[in-house]
């Protein structure tokens, strides 16, 4: 309770509700723009903030983050244009919807949906992140190795289908974490006699250039600028909040979505993907036999994945906070943030820099009380312009700021050619649909996986069993095991029934 009014306090300050809706607003254009999402914006923004204090800084990004994920939601139900990555399945149902004269209706599910989800989440970012991060106290360097472990057997055995490119970009990422001194011995690797990498490679420049520059690179991909302005001349938005009859329909879709995704978040490697279309899934298995015209236009199908990638948002925070373990891409961006501003996520965040800690958490709640009546309001009147806004300035505007943030956040010529080398590893991990948050979960994790090996083998002569003797480190990599063998399970099941 102390922690929880420090974070009210620190939040009442001017300067953190200011930053904090200036991140809601940036968040909501960002989230509306065809080929842009969270990833980029504070990727770019990052070194930006190295001037601020720790607390704006903190808020800005929040409030991003979170605004982002929602504002995705507007072109995919007005264009049939996935804003963001965790709005595809929105435009299942939202696009037949806005086709149909329910423009409105949709973006205002959206909305309420978007804010359920994310209080809920916020709700469990809160109570949870305190209680974890007194647990991780108690971890050693066998538990950490396992928790390692745990988290990139996640990105793995989640992968649907896709788990040998997912288990490429994690084995690429390890190596990378590689480069640089190593710990132990004090000996360069992987260097090429540079002494700019004697450090390893930045982590700042890499995740701007995977995000900043690749995105730069593929959005000459999106249709055709004339294309979506004549899409939206034609759309008409009429009438935004659903009536109460509508409300109460949707209700248990939005606490049901809100609640998987808010599960799905907390698991490191997870992502918004799985867990809107695990959500959506749900939903139409759920309601079959009610709701006959999913992929037509039914409500339910906005209002099940909005409510479940809102829900990912703070929930992603929690293995953050708590155990200083990313939970996706964008909370290892959050990792950099907070290094830049000399803090170190995790459980001593908590007793170092209560302040921050505690404003981080509440933050992601009170993001979503400007979210909602912002939504509204953009739904109603800027729509339209913003979706015309092109793609030239779009491309023109994230190279400037890509490169001018990373130069000067050291001055360093050499962090403008490893934003360029890790654009274009980008723009070829996606074209062979690599994921590359299994690279920065991995890139983030490697050297603390590297140390809690050294120093467990340190600790128990060089012997393997300190993993599976100690009760918390052995639960830890039999959960493990489950995610990288469910996959396996998964496929003989599917293929028993098919034969039957």
């Amino acid at each position: 309770m102390d922690g929880f009014l420090i974070g009210l306090q620190e939040l009442a300050q001017l300067s953190s509700i200011l930053f904090l809706l200036l991140g809601v607003i940036i968040g909501l254009i960002v989230g509306t723009l065809p080929g842009m999402n969270d990833n980029i914006t504070i990727a770019v923004l990052i070194p930006v903030t190295f001037g601020m204090d720790p607390q704006q800084a903190i808020m800005l990004l929040v409030g991003i983050y979170c605004a982002t994920c929602f504002g995705g939601s507007f072109p995919a139900i007005l264009l049939k244009i996935p804003g963001t990555a965790s709005s595809v399945v929105t435009t299942i149902d939202g696009y037949p919807m806005s086709k149909k004269g329910l423009a409105g209706q949709a973006l205002g599910i959206s909305t309420v949906s978007s804010t359920i989800g994310g209080v809920i989440s916020g709700i469990v970012l809160i109570t949870l992140s305190p209680f974890l991060a007194a647990q991780a106290l108690k971890f050693g360097p066998p538990e950490y190795f396992s928790l390692i472990i745990l988290g990139l057997c996640t990105v793995i055995g989640m992968a649907r289908g896709n788990v040998i490119k997912s288990m490429i970009a994690v084995l690429t990422g390890l190596f990378i974490a590689t480069i640089g001194m190593s710990p132990q011995t004090g000996f360069a690797r992987f260097t090429f006699q540079q002494a700019d990498l004697l450090d390893g490679v930045p982590l700042v420049p890499l995740m701007i250039g995977l995000f900043g520059v690749t995105a730069v690179l593929e959005l000459f991909e999106v249709p055709k600028v004339k294309d979506v302005e004549n899409k939206t001349e034609k759309v008409k938005v009429g009438k935004i909040l659903p009536d109460k009859k509508m409300f109460k329909r949707l209700t248990p879709t939005m606490l049901y979505s809100g609640g998987l995704g808010t599960i799905i978040g907390i698991l490191p490697g997870a992502g918004m993907i799985m867990a809107v279309y695990m959500a959506y899934d749900h939903t139409v298995r759920r309601l079959k036999k009610k709701v006959k015209n999913f992929g037509d236009g039914a409500p339910e199908g906005v209002a099940a994945p909005e409510a479940a990638n809102n829900a990912v948002v703070a929930s992603s925070m929690v293995p953050l906070v708590s155990l200083g373990v990313p939970g996706n891409s964008v909370s290892a961006l959050f990792i950099g943030a907070l290094m830049i501003h000399g803090l170190q996520p995790g459980p001593s965040l908590f007793n170092n820099n209560p302040e921050v800690a505690y404003l981080l958490i509440i933050g992601f709640l009170a993001a979503y009380i400007f979210i909602f009546p912002l939504g509204l309001l953009m739904a109603k009147f800027l729509t339209a312009t913003i979706l015309k806004v092109p793609k030239e300035l779009l491309a023109a505007s994230i190279v400037i700021l890509c490169f001018t943030g990373a130069f000067a956040f050291k001055n360093s010529l050499f962090d403008l050619w490893v934003i360029i080398a890790f654009g274009i590893v980008g723009y070829l991990f996606n074209k062979f649909n690599i994921p590359f948050s299994a690279l920065i979960l991995s890139v983030v994790l490697g050297a603390l996986l590297e140390s809690s090996y050294q120093q467990s083998m340190v600790l128990s002569n060089d012997s393997f069993n300190i993993f599976f003797t100690q009760p918390i480190s052995l639960g830890l990599l039999i959960a493990a095991a489950l995610f990288v063998f469910y996959p396996v399970f998964s496929a003989i099941f599917r293929r028993r029934k098919n034969v039957e």
